[in-house]
């Protein structure tokens, strides 16, 4: 299988992903409840405009804006009908949509001076996945596919299933990835308490996915609630593939801050100088891929550009460090990261003797 993400990465050690979609498209004057995806059609040269930004900052992988191009999820919408001036929901146009925002990006990405990574961004599909919703994963599966094959002949580099929160739909979108033929990567987002929505922890994580049937090439977090508990995810992912003696890629792409509303805006509190230093503690932490999610702007990346560009790799940060830099951490985090401990299956237990040596020669 073709894989220019693992090429980019043997050339370079880690890679610079890009910043928000939605929060910056908000700034070019997307409407609340609007969807982003319908912009790839009648606002490309915005689009292309935001992939542009983010290359011009210094990423070295831009998302495609279609995090929402499932069936399920663009039929929660009116689009107008191009045979007609009525508007009906648009699901049916899911190779439309999330093929030209594929095409917008490769273009972008084409015209570079130097190598830049598509990735094709497919959120969840806003459903609950049987036992405990009506959605089959096999279902989802196909409409995972559906997006999918059209990124891919958008001209996407790589399949990037991000913010997922149950391991039922990330290894449905898995499952409908790996019939495209283009490698894929998992993100979740933990953002409760140092758990997903549903519960997994960063260790019960890595071991869903690595023991996948259709093993991404890459897992990590995304968006969540802040830099401080991405970090502190990335660091007891890292633990856990050290204590099951496992390795594979680590992507950390954290939103900008907490968000704020402000005189009828939501602000974002991350400043550069913070994004900055999550930058370099994620390093230390073990990602290889580290981006911003909400809220990240082209002048964040620019900053975070510079700190990559200017860090060597440190021993993994301890908590204090994280919160001195990034600010506090949520009480689920903080226990994982508290002395040498492990998440794994939802129960807090010390790493084994064996592993607290190996790790201490790994620092030495």
């Amino acid at each position: 299988m073709r894989n220019p993400l693992s090429d980019l990465l043997d050339t370079q050690g880690i890679l610079l992903a890009d910043g928000a979609t939605g929060s910056n498209l908000f700034a070019r004057g997307l409407q609340t409840g609007e969807p982003p995806e319908l912009w790839n059609d009648t606002h490309a040269e915005k689009i292309s405009a935001q992939y542009q930004s983010f290359i011009d900052a210094g990423s070295d992988i831009i998302l495609t804006n279609t995090f929402g191009g499932t069936r399920y999820r663009l039929n929660l919408h009116n689009a107008p009908s191009a045979a007609s001036n009525t508007k009906s929901p648009a699901d049916n146009r899911v190779r439309e949509l999330n093929f030209k925002g594929a095409q917008i990006a490769r273009d972008r990405a084409d015209c570079a001076d130097r190598k830049i990574i598509v990735g094709g961004s497919i959120g969840p599909t806003g459903e609950i996945l049987a036992p405990l919703g009506a959605v089959s994963q096999n279902a989802a599966a196909d409409a995972f596919e559906e997006q999918a094959s059209a990124l891919a002949e958008g001209g996407v580099d790589v399949l990037w299933v991000e913010t997922m929160s149950c391991v039922e739909e990330a290894a449905a979108a898995l499952k409908g990835t790996a019939r495209i033929g283009l490698p894929s990567v998992v993100t979740f987002s933990v953002d409760t308490n140092g758990r997903t929505m549903m519960g997994l922890t960063p260790a019960d994580i890595v071991n869903l996915t690595m023991s996948m049937e259709n093993k991404p090439f890459a897992i990590g977090a995304n968006c969540g609630v802040g830099a401080s508990d991405l970090v502190a995810a990335i660091i007891n992912m890292q633990h856990e593939l050290d204590r099951q003696e496992m390795s594979t890629i680590l992507i950390a792409k954290a939103n900008c801050g907490i968000p704020q509303y402000i005189d009828g805006n939501i602000v974002y509190s991350g400043t550069q100088a913070i994004m900055s230093d999550y930058v370099r503690l994620c390093m230390d932490a073990g990602a290889s891929i580290i981006g911003g999610c909400c809220g990240t702007t082209a002048e964040h990346i620019r900053a975070m550009r510079s700190a990559l560009d200017q860090h060597s790799k440190q021993d993994s940060p301890d908590l204090t460090a994280i919160e001195l830099q990034l600010g506090e951490i949520s009480a689920g985090a903080r226990a994982q990261l508290k002395g040498d401990l492990s998440i794994a299956g939802g129960a807090l237990r010390p790493s084994s003797p064996r592993q607290r040596n190996r790790r201490s020669r790994k620092r030495g």
